[in-house]
């Protein structure tokens, strides 16, 4: 069974995970696809839920077996993909399937998907303000931070090869538009 993809993607700090969760309280045919990762858990997140947390080594091992659509070495070390397996349950429910991911595992998404994916960019108002939201998570260290930072600058380039571009200078607005471009997508 085939169906939808909606699919977030963003630097780190520009709103997608708050616009997904948004979304996710609004539109019930949509499913969240937990993405695999190698990183550990942060705060309260939940394996199964937030993520699936597994080693490097099993990561590399599903690699091999071809079990991910798409995968990336996000941070030097620090594994994350979408488990074909993922899709495939999210289908069977017959729900649109719905990404927080990374913009190059967006963009493999899009092209492996094409007219079943919807590819919509978040793009914060600028550099500065995404770097203060993520010094102000206080999540990270300044070593950290440094090669988000780096990361951003280099997504914020790939914008123009999404669908939309959906700019978050208000995320009361960005949510609203967001959710009309979902349900018009989903029909």
């Amino acid at each position: 069974m085939e169906g939808k993809l909606i699919i977030f993607s963003a630097p780190s700090g520009a709103g997608k995970t708050t616009i997904v969760h948004h979304l996710l309280g609004k539109i019930p045919e949509l499913e969240f696809s937990i993405s695999a990762t190698t990183r550990p858990a942060r705060g309260d997140e939940q394996h199964g839920k937030d993520y699936y947390f597994i080693s490097k080594e099993e990561f590399l091992h599903l690699i091999a077996k071809k079990h991910f659509v798409e995968f990336e070495e996000v941070y030097t070390g620090t594994f994350y993909g979408t488990l074909r397996s993922e899709i495939e349950r999210i289908w069977q429910e017959g729900k649109t399937v719905i990404f927080d991911i990374d913009v190059e595992g967006g963009l493999h998404l899009k092209r492996k998907y094409a007219d079943q994916a919807l590819a919509i960019f978040v793009q914060p108002p600028s550099l500065e303000v995404l770097k203060q939201r993520l010094s102000g998570r206080g999540t990270d260290s300044p070593e950290k931070l440094q090669e988000r930072f780096a990361k951003a600058e280099k997504e914020l380039n790939y914008a123009p090869q999404f669908d939309i571009i959906l700019k978050n200078y208000d995320l009361n607005t960005a949510c609203a538009e967001a959710e009309q471009l979902v349900k018009d997508f989903i029909g």
